[in-house]
């Protein structure tokens, strides 16, 4: 994520989403993460569901997606 937009919801939680995903209203997800896991929300539907990994999966599954580049 270059230059991250973030937003603070109800919870506190502090929602970070790339720039990279543009006004257009693509695709894209948004991450918080507090002391013991990381929250993953659709960025158009940020009421909606959420996925929560702790905060080794979310390292484990960033450092995997990092090395495909």
């Amino acid at each position: 994520m270059s230059n991250p937009e973030s937003s603070t919801d109800a919870l506190g939680l502090a929602w970070f989403k790339s720039s990279y995903s543009g006004a257009e209203g693509g695709q894209c997800v948004e991450v918080a993460a507090d002391t013991a896991a990381v929250h993953i929300r659709d960025s158009k539907a940020i009421t909606g569901p959420r996925l929560t990994v702790s905060r080794k999966a979310w390292a484990g599954f960033v450092g995997l997606a990092s090395s495909e580049t």
